[in-house]
């Protein structure tokens, strides 16, 4: 019965391992209390728990030689003890059987043998003997789940073997129980056991007849998932957008991230569409980006404990697939995210999860320097010639990366529908957006980083003296993936590296490209990179706006309308006389009035102005609260008539901060905290999640104490006038 509770969790199981591995524990624990039946009951257990600790290192050991998993035995046995239970209810179905998935299973087989053995041998309670194997049964079914079909087979089985048990343990001898008892008795103890016979007859009929159309109708219910209450493994806050990271990685080119040696053990393939921009190579993805809220892209990936074998997705009909095996090497890149050729199919040397969906991969326990580990992986290519008449799926199952949010720009949602209607077909749609990022835009490396929808805007339309229409690869395959759903594509982000076949990969090899999913290819790459020498084109030549207004020649004429007759003029002496007398009154109560409303008008713009700066430097966590001193920051600058550019770097905005306060207070001397919150707000930008309470509670202080000195070197009636200056609850951020 036990080894039976083993085949039912096996379904869920890659190989049959872990069924071998549970019939083993069955037969030896039941063996140990047969063997030892005569030994004192006291003495057993220990033994058994003996035999339990060698068979449990056996089998872990086993089964991490199996998963090719590094590190020693110990390592290897304090980890799976530590994690099994969560491991296994966040693994991915099939289960490979590591140590960490089959250490509670082969600890409670032999509990449960042993229990059971135990009360069955020494207490002859063969009925009560049961529990502990059909508990393990049903928990074997409840791991299971709706993962497998209904265990039909294995539950008859296991009745049968109940059924044979209690036969068996029926035929004990010692004959009739009421020889040698007085005839007087003998009636009277026969007629007990047949009434107590016939009672329990009854209770198992009646229990039948209530329960037996419940658990029938439960044959066709979807079993509960447990792993519906686990959480799996999540990425970090760093992982979660890693396309902001782009700018950081193009500041430091030359950090070392990773090492990648590769090996294609069907010989050379085809160029790798990225080395055509990037001068070979082969492109290792990082991370897939397919949910977009208008302000950031997000992973949105949905990650299980994997294996060594990962499952895989049928490729696309109409691509070959090409076989790439790659060592890599960690250096300094940090997060959780494994980078990896698409698709992996086999991972060794690290234990990591899988997300089906996209193909990516994290290790739960965080990058670190020197992790080394191989990953073989199934790179499908399209056949570019049936791109030209490919078409997009469409329904719910592309709705996810079709999706566009609310507040796009109507000169970014017409410049989508330009591109469109000029292009008919969806790769001509696909190539036309390709086509446009490439020949009108620049790519730097210092531009700021932002893909929301005012960053998008600015990129495509903002003026090219005031930082518009140059950036990173992060704007450039953000503006494709929006503008391609705007014009019906399903697309998405991809963040990932131009690596060489062998050697290291820099911090300035990484960038970003769009996809687009059609039907049959799957998912196709695109670059909108500009090429190195060419001179961009003017936006202004090709995009054509639709106006606001139709032009003059369409306007309306207009209407003469007949004027309408002067009002008679009252006669002296006459009402409007008679209304003069109570000027003053109404001139007093319409100033009162006037005066009342401005006064009121003044305390509300006070205390909307207060409750900002409140907000900005006290609430939200200490990257907001960071962000929120620099506001007030530039909000002083604007307010003190020093207005800062909005293509200046933190830096460029200190210095102009302690150049205005020195104008205004010639003897004072530049405020040393702006310096600070420069240096604060370009960590918050570069590295989110990275900012301590004590330093937003330093930003708050610099810019509070910033604004009270440049307020005071104002005159008298612009101090007055400060604190209810409606600007900074308009000005657009």
């Amino acid at each position: 019965m036990v080894a039976l509770a083993g085949v039912v969790l096996g379904r869920v199981y890659a190989g049959s391992l872990v069924t071998a591995l549970v019939a083993g524990a069955a037969v030896g624990s039941v063996l140990v209390s047969v063997v030892t039946r005569r030994l004192p009951s006291w003495l057993v257990a220990p033994l058994s728990v003996l035999a339990m600790a060698g068979w449990t290192a056996w089998s872990l050991r086993l089964a991490a030689s199996a998963a090719q998993l590094p590190g020693g035995f110990a390592e290897v046995a304090g980890d799976a003890a530590r994690n099994a239970i969560p491991r296994l209810l966040t693994a991915m179905i099939p289960v490979e059987p590591t140590p960490d998935t089959v250490l509670l299973p082969v600890v409670a087989a032999w509990l449960a043998g042993l229990a059971g053995a135990e009360v069955a041998l020494r207490a002859g309670r063969v009925l009560l003997g049961y529990l502990p194997p059909v508990l393990l049964y049903v928990g074997a079914l409840y791991v299971v789940g709706p993962n497998a079909e209904p265990a039909i087979g294995q539950t008859v089985a296991l009745v049968v073997a109940a059924a044979v048990g209690l036969a068996v343990s029926a035929r004990a001898p010692g004959g009739d129980p009421v020889d040698g008892l007085a005839p007087a008795l003998r009636a009277g103890v026969r007629a007990r056991l047949a009434a107590a016979s016939a009672a329990g007859t009854a209770v198992v009929v009646g229990l039948a007849a209530v329960l037996g159309p419940a658990a029938a109708a439960l044959v066709d219910t979807r079993p509960v998932d447990p792993r519906r209450y686990v959480e799996p493994p999540q990425v970090q806050t760093l992982d979660e957008n890693p396309l902001i990271r782009i700018s950081g990685w193009a500041l430091n080119p030359d950090q070392q991230l990773f090492q990648v040696a590769t090996d294609r053990p069907g010989g050379a393939g085809p160029a790798d569409p990225a080395s055509v921009s990037t001068g070979g190579g082969v492109r290792v993805r990082l991370a897939v980006l397919s949910d977009y809220d208008g302000v950031t892209w997000r992973v949105g990936a949905a990650y299980r404990n994997a294996g060594r074998i990962l499952p895989a997705a049928e490729p696309a009909a109409q691509a070959t697939v090409e076989t790439i095996r790659q060592e890599i090497m960690v250096g300094e890149l940090s997060g959780r995210l494994l980078p990896a050729v698409p698709t992996p199919r086999e991972v060794s040397g690290a234990r990591v999860a899988f997300d089906l969906g996209t193909g990516t991969l994290i290790r739960p326990e965080g990058l670190t320097p020197g992790l080394r580990y191989t990953v073989t992986s199934a790179r499908e290519r399209p056949d570019v010639n049936l791109l030209g008449t490919a078409n997009i799926p469409a329904g719910d199952e592309v709705a996810r990366v079709l999706h566009v949010a609310d507040g796009v720009p109507e000169q970014v949602r017409q410049l989508a529908a330009q591109l469109a209607e000029e292009n008919g077909a969806p790769y001509a749609r696909a190539a036309a957006i390709e086509q446009w990022l490439a020949e009108h835009y620049r790519l730097v490396a210092d531009a700021p980083s932002g893909h929301a929808y005012p960053n998008l805007a600015f990129f495509l339309f903002g003026p090219l003296g005031g930082g518009g229409q140059r950036g990173t690869s992060e704007q450039f395959a953000a503006s494709f993936a929006v503008l391609g759903r705007l014009a019906g594509l399903p697309t998405r982000v991809v963040v990932g590296f131009a690596a060489p076949d062998s050697g290291p990969v820099r911090a300035g090899d990484a960038y970003a490209w769009p996809e687009v999913l059609f039907d049959g290819l799957g998912w196709v790459s695109f670059d909108p990179l500009p090429r190195p020498d060419d001179e961009p084109r003017p936006v202004a030549e090709d995009f054509r706006p639709e106006p606001d207004d139709p032009p003059p020649s369409e306007q309306p004429e207009p209407t003469l309308e007949p004027s309408a007759s002067p009002p008679a003029q009252a006669a002296p002496g006459g009402p409007a006389d008679a209304g003069r007398r109570s000027t003053p009154a109404l001139v007093g109560g319409v100033g009162g009035g006037l005066v009342f409303v401005v006064v009121a008008l003044l305390v509300t713009l006070a205390g909307l102005r207060r409750a900002q700066s409140r907000s900005r430097l006290h609430r939200g966590d200490p990257g907001d609260r960071v962000v929120g001193a620099w506001r007030e920051l530039t909000d002083t600058l604007r307010l003190a008539g020093r207005p800062v550019a909005a293509d200046l770097s933190a830096t460029e905005v200190a210095e102009a901060a302690r150049n205005a306060l020195a104008e205004a207070r010639p003897p004072a001397v530049a405020h040393p905290a702006v310096d600070d919150l420069a240096r604060l707000v370009n960590q918050v930008t570069f590295a989110p999640g990275t900012a301590t309470d004590e330093q937003a509670g330093t930003a708050a202080e610099a810019a509070t104490a910033y604004r009270d000195a440049l307020r005071s070197a104002r005159p008298h009636w612009r101090r007055l006038l400060w604190s209810v200056h409606p600007g900074p609850l308009r000005w657009p951020r």
